[in-house]
């Protein structure tokens, strides 16, 4: 008998609203209500709501949490301030492996005790991979000084994304509140009680639009969501599947884990340098990283826009006349747009934008051309 899928606490709200419910790593989650191109629309113009409470939520505490975390994440921690979130990497060496690869794309935030001032850290990490980043980071716990546990059972996700997504969620809250989540700057996080329940909320985003992520006790998370869905369906916003989410990310061009990300990726290939420090510093890996920031070889990541509305696929290969030249790695309708875009991994002679390439659609080659990421900003 298969295995039961993992349901986040809104998952009956989504299936009673019309959720068309999907195996997501594991996770019952909805890929649409009633339209992807819908709901990717609402969340440019007004806002979308998003249940993201299939990521994992990891905490890292202890007088030693912030040195143990600094040998084990690319981006630097040392210096991280209350508040504050950092894009980073997860190198380890996965079981039975020989050498340390990409084990995930995180978000590491510090917070603090106001009592003892004990480091608290947060990681943020995929729905795919975090079961194998516990099992990696408990196998390199020291005897004492650092404490890892995983949050995600007990706890909510929610993104609300979009123009007025801040104002929805602000309308929510005290004076006070909603003028603390206003004042974040983007990657900042702050404390707030939202509808009457405490929330962590962040600003960080993951469309290409401005917006916030709240996490809450699991208990609240329909009471929180129901309070966001009702404030601010009058003024157009919806209820989005991870469908929509997709093509926004794609329209923003970023990349994500098992299709731009890879256990072997190399990070400054894909336009993902930000989160590696190497310069006085040790992680697993970073040897392999330094060689690549010295001497780049190999594809890298690249727009590719289409003139009509057939999408490339993820696998599909681009030519230049008879020569391969490199594969799709995400492709879609872009619905900003209104024409098909995809990201590529290309030969680094034929990334220069502008350049005309065809990609390999069901046996059939349409024209492209290569294009700067992101193929969408917001106004």
């Amino acid at each position: 008998m298969a295995p039961s899928l993992l349901e986040t606490p809104l998952c009956r709200w989504h299936a009673a609203h019309g959720g068309r419910m999907v195996d997501f790593a594991g996770w019952s989650m909805p890929v649409q209500y009633a339209s992807i191109v819908d709901e990717h629309l609402a969340t440019r113009r007004v806002a979308g709501l998003f249940d993201v409470s299939h990521m994992g939520r990891l905490s890292v505490t202890g007088p030693a949490a912030i040195d143990w975390l600094e040998g084990l994440l690319t981006r630097k921690v040392a210096g991280i301030e209350p508040g504050q979130l950092r894009y980073t990497l997860v190198t380890g060496i996965p079981s039975g492996g020989a050498e340390a690869v990409i084990l995930d794309d995180a978000i590491v935030s510090r917070d603090t005790d106001a009592a003892d001032r004990t480091p608290r850290l947060g990681l943020v990490v995929n729905a795919s991979n975090r079961v194998r980043v516990v099992e990696w980071l408990t196998s390199q716990l020291p005897p004492t000084g650092v404490a890892l546990a995983d949050h995600t059972f007990e706890t909510a996700m929610i993104a609300v994304q979009g123009p007025r997504a801040i104002e929805i969620v602000c309308g929510l809250c005290s004076p006070a509140d909603g003028e603390r989540i206003r004042a974040l700057r983007p990657y900042r996080a702050t404390a707030a009680q939202i509808g009457g329940h405490p929330a962590a909320v962040s600003r960080s985003g993951y469309t290409g639009e401005d917006g916030v992520e709240i996490v809450v006790p699991a208990a609240a998370a329909e009471a929180v969501w129901i309070a966001i869905h009702a404030a601010g369906a009058p003024l157009g916003l919806v209820a989005c599947g991870l469908g929509a989410r997709d093509t926004l990310r794609l329209e923003a061009g970023m990349p994500l884990y098992g299709h731009e990300l890879r256990a072997e990726s190399d990070p400054f290939a894909i336009g993902l340098g930000l989160g590696v420090n190497l310069d006085g510093r040790s992680f697993p890996g970073g040897e392999r990283f330094r060689m690549l920031r010295d001497h780049p070889v190999g594809w890298i990541r690249a727009g590719l826009v289409f003139d009509s509305k057939r999408a490339a696929r993820e696998g599909g290969t681009v030519w230049q006349g008879d020569r391969e030249i490199g594969v799709v790695t995400s492709g879609s309708l872009a619905p900003s747009l209104g024409q098909a875009v995809a990201m590529a991994m290309l030969d680094r002679a034929a990334a220069e934008p502008g350049t005309a390439v065809e990609v390999l659609i069901r046996d059939t080659k349409q024209a492209a051309r290569v294009t700067p990421l992101p193929f969408y900003r917001r106004g």
